[in-house]
C-alpha cells in the first residue's frame, strides 16, 4: 500500500504517516521510557491503512526532560490532530510507559475509541528521570491532568539488584518491592480503566524483566470485567518487555535493562496481538482470526478464548 509521511515540528515533534488514499481511522503511536518517536510502527499501521501519528512526548523542545508530571493534555492534543486530520476513529498504542499513557488518556478523554496496551502497568508509578526543574528526587507523579499531579506510587531504593557486576539489570523485583513498601499508596493510583469507553487491548509477556506487566493485565482485565467492560488480553508466559509486532525490526539489546523474554517468544507475542489490533482498530479484512498464530497457553480475556502453546 502506497502510503505518505509528513514530519512534524510543532506542537511537538512528531511524524503522520498515512495510505496515500486516507484513513478515517488515526492512531496515536508511543514508545515508552525510550523517548524515540515510533517511525517504524507508524509506518506499519500506515500500510494496513490507518493513519499513525507518532509523536515525541518527552525529552523535547519545550517538553519534561524526563517522565516527570509530563500533562496528559500532550495526548489530549494529539486526539485533537488526528480528528482535524480527518479521523472520525481515534485508537492510542502504547509501550510501557507509553501505555501507561494510553490508559491513562483512554480514562480521561471520551473521544478514544481503542487503547492498544503493550506491556502495561495497572497503576500510575512515580517519575522517571528529572522533570523541568532538572531534579529526580524527589519522587513526584510521572503524570499531570489539569496541572494537577496524579497519585503514583514511589520507588523503594533499598532494592538491590540481584546481577553482579556492570551488565544489563532486571529491574522487575524493584517495582514489586515497590509495590509492597508503598501498599497504602496503590488504591489511589490505580488506573480506573472501567472508566473508559474506549475498547481495551492488552498485550503481556510473563517473562518480563522490567516489569511484572502480565500481573498487571490481568489486574486490568480483572477491572474491566469486573465493571462489564469488554477487553482482549493477549498473553505468552515466556514473552518479554518488548513484543514484535509483524514487520518490526529486531531489537536491540540494552547495555542497562534487561527485558526477559527471547527474540522468537516476543515475536510469537506479537504475532498472536496483531489480529486483534488491527481488528479492534477496524481495519479492512481483519477479523479477530485472520492470520492468527496460537500464543502460549496464558490467556484469558473476555474477548480472546485460551490459546494452544507455539
Amino acid at each position: 500500500m502506497d502510503i505518505t509521511e509528513r514530519e512534524l515540528a510543532d506542537p511537538w515533534e512528531g511524524v503522520l504517516t498515512a495510505p496515500a488514499r486516507g484513513s478515517d481511522v488515526g492512531v496515536l503511536v508511543l514508545a515508552g521510557s525510550s523517548g524515540r518517536i515510533e517511525r517504524e510502527r507508524a509506518r506499519i499501521l500506515a500500510q494496513q491503512g490507518f493513519t499513525a501519528l507518532a509523536i515525541r512526548w518527552f525529552g523535547g523542545p519545550g517538553q519534561s526532560p524526563g517522565i516527570c508530571e509530563v500533562p496528559l493534555e500532550i495526548f489530549t492534543a494529539a486526539v485533537d490532530f488526528l480528528q482535524l486530520d480527518g479521523a472520525q476513529r481515534i485508537g492510542i498504542l502504547g509501550t510501557s510507559k507509553g501505555a501507561e499513557a494510553a490508559l491513562l488518556t483512554a480514562v480521561r478523554d471520551p473521544r478514544v475509541d481503542v487503547a492498544i496496551a503493550l506491556s502495561p502497568t495497572s497503576r500510575v508509578w512515580c517519575n522517571v528521570g528529572p522533570g523541568h526543574d532538572g531534579a529526580h528526587y524527589p519522587y513526584r507523579s510521572s503524570w499531570t491532568w489539569q496541572e494537577r499531579p496524579l497519585p503514583f506510587v514511589p520507588m523503594d531504593d533499598s532494592w538491590i539488584p540481584s546481577e553482579s557486576g556492570s551488565g544489563p539489570v532486571a529491574i522487575r523485583g524493584w517495582y514489586e518491592l515497590s509495590e509492597r513498601t508503598f501498599a497504602h499508596s496503590l488504591p489511589t493510583a490505580e488506573i480506573p480503566v472501567e472508566e473508559a469507553r474506549a475498547d481495551l487491548v492488552l498485550v503481556a509477556g510473563g517473562d518480563d524483566a522490567m516489569w511484572p506487566s502480565l500481573h498487571f493485565a490481568e489486574q486490568l482485565a480483572q477491572r474491566r470485567r469486573s465493571a462489564g467492560a469488554t477487553v482482549r488480553l493477549i498473553a505468552r508466559a515466556d514473552a518479554g518487555h518488548r513484543p514484535r509486532l509483524p514487520g518490526e525490526s529486531p531489537a536491540s539489546a540494552s547495555p542497562h535493562f534487561k527485558y526477559g523474554g527471547t527474540p522468537e517468544a516476543d515475536v510469537l507475542l506479537g504475532k498472536a496481538a496483531w489480529p486483534h489490533i488491527l481488528d479492534v482498530l477496524g481495519g479492512e479484512d481483519h477479523g479477530p482470526d485472520g492470520g492468527r498464530l496460537s500464543a502460549a497457553p496464558v490467556q484469558r480475556g473476555d474477548d480472546v478464548e485460551p490459546e494452544g502453546g507455539a
